[in-house]
C-alpha cells in the first residue's frame, strides 16, 4: 500500500489529518510537520495501522 497523507479542511475551517500506509508511530512523525504548521491539536485518533507493529529492518554487514 502506498502512503499517503491526507488532509480534509472542512467548510466550517476544521482540519483533518490522517495517514494511510503507514504502521506504528511512523504515521505520528510522517504527519508532525503539518500538524505543527496547523497548530494545536484538539483530539488524536489512532487507527488500527498504529497498533500494528512496524516491519523490522535488517542490516547485514559483511
Amino acid at each position: 500500500m502506498s502512503r499517503v497523507i491526507e488532509v480534509t479542511v472542512s467548510s466550517k475551517g476544521e482540519v483533518t489529518v490522517q495517514t494511510k500506509g503507514y504502521n506504528g508511530t511512523e504515521c505520528i512523525q510522517a504527519s508532525k510537520f503539518i500538524e505543527q504548521a496547523l497548530g494545536i491539536t484538539r483530539s488524536d485518533h489512532k487507527t488500527a495501522e498504529y497498533y500494528q507493529s512496524q516491519p523490522a529492518q535488517q542490516h547485514i554487514r559483511q
